[in-house]
């Protein structure tokens, strides 16, 4: 009682010297709130942005996530997010084929008349903490003035129109392409000077296709596991992001060239040429791309190395009537990774460390994007035949490879944006011991 007596008796005296102290205090916060943003949950812009757009026309359209806790995941909180269950969301999808333009044809599962639904309404809830579904405004703020790019076959394109959807209800891209052609493709978000891209690249080096036959009627293509592929390697030294994938055209006959010389191949079939395995090949193939990400000195962003999707069929393969017919998420104990699978996967992630510690030397950052165990848990998520019309002659004839849109692949995307989260701590953090070396040596 008494400390408060002295201080309204001293209100008078000290109000100017108050008045300044609140006026320093608000400048260092709107100073300090930019560079810490990775760290808020969900900003106070969201509902600012959402209340500028046009009022919904659908139930879907007026669909938001709900806010969430922000989440520690690499920050004393032990939680790896790639390991968990599928739980069911009935708030999903965020969009529909008729409320979003991306949609590629093979992957509008709505259209061509998937009879059931519930294949959109679940999402990924990691064993020991949340993973908060993907907030489109948030995505935008944190990717403002940045450019990311997807490298790889058509599940990175997936991926890239899912993203597209999933940020329509904030603001559609301009396309900003160089060319016409539609495996390299260049989106720009105005508002945001957000760039996205794809750069098509099925080996991932360079490759040419032999034979339009080939032994399975699929095509024989040659590889030449020791040079770039530079319809992408010349592209990306200028991004913030890249993600790279890739694995199942290595499922097609191919020749290997190392060195200009045929050294083998997969599945071709050719006298005198030994059968080395798919898997040679694309080991050979990632060690390259990596080594070409390394060798640019002036790319300065972050490589994601997006895991291998297995695809599902069942009862035969893709080529000899394979299908997938499930309607529900496996559970983890229902199912394990082995095979062709686990191969490709144990492959990935020997070359990623591979790639990742010779690129340290050179100061690069790679990280992995696990989606390897979410993405087997999900055989009910593909068109199967519902991407293309009954008496369409296509060569995927059941999908089990791709994802339906809206379906599982929206969920990469929140693994997506909490990495990006991620990586604005990392970043935030060696600005500030960056920082305090400087000052150090002063």
């Amino acid at each position: 009682m008494k400390l408060h007596a002295m201080e309204a008796s001293s209100r008078n005296h000290f109000q100017p010297k108050f008045v300044l102290i609140i006026i320093f205090v608000t400048l260092v916060v709107l100073t300090i709130i930019p560079v810490l943003y990775p760290l808020i949950g969900y900003p106070l812009y969201v509902s600012k942005a959402s209340s500028s757009r046009p009022l919904p026309t659908t139930a879907y359209e007026s669909q938001q996530p709900e806010p969430l806790p922000s989440i520690k995941i690499s920050e004393g909180e032990d939680c790896d997010i790639f390991l968990g269950e599928w739980v069911p969301n009935h708030a999903a999808p965020y969009y529909t084929n008729t409320t979003c333009w991306a949609i590629h044809e093979h992957q509008n599962c709505m259209k061509y008349g998937r009879p059931d639904t519930e294949f959109m309404k679940w999402k990924w809830k990691p064993d020991g903490c949340e993973l908060p579904v993907l907030n489109p405004a948030q995505f935008l703020e944190i990717v403002r003035g940045k450019s990311l790019a997807f490298v790889g076959d058509s599940l990175g394109r997936n991926q890239m129109q899912s993203l597209i959807c999933l940020l329509s209800r904030i603001e559609y891209p301009v396309d900003v392409s160089y060319t016409s052609d539609e495996r390299f493709k260049r989106w720009k978000y105005i508002s945001y000077n957000f760039t996205l891209a794809y750069f098509s690249s099925t080996y991932l080096v360079k490759s040419k296709e032999r034979d339009n036959n080939g032994p399975t009627h699929t095509g024989l293509f040659n590889l030449y596991l020791d040079e770039f592929d530079e319809q992408w390697t010349t592209q990306i030294e200028g991004f913030d992001y890249v993600i790279i994938n890739g694995g199942h055209w290595f499922y097609r006959p191919s020749v290997f060239y190392e060195n200009h010389q045929i050294v083998g191949c997969h599945y071709c079939l050719i006298d005198n040429v030994k059968d080395l395995t798919k898997f040679y090949g694309f080991r050979k193939a990632l060690r390259t791309a990596f080594r070409a990400i390394n060798s640019l000195e002036n790319f300065k962003g972050v490589t994601f190395l997006r895991t291998f999707a297995p695809p599902h069929f069942e009862n035969g393969l893709w080529n000899d009537g394979g299908n997938c017919v499930r309607t529900k998420p496996f559970r983890s104990k229902e199912i394990a990774l082995d095979g062709d699978n686990l191969e490709f996967y144990m492959v990935q992630i020997e070359e990623f460390k591979r790639a990742q510690k010779e690129g340290r030397k050179k100061g690069k950052k790679y990280r992995l994007m696990d989606m390897t165990h979410a993405s087997l848990l999900r055989p009910d998520g593909h068109p199967s035949r519902y991407g293309h019309w009954p008496n369409e002659n296509v060569t995927l004839y059941n999908d089990c490879v791709h994802w339906c849109l809206p379906g599982p692949i929206d969920n990469w995307n929140d693994f997506l944006l909490q990495m990006l989260k991620m990586e604005g701590i990392r970043s935030h953090q060696e600005r500030l011991v960056s920082g305090g070396k400087r000052m150090r040596f002063k």
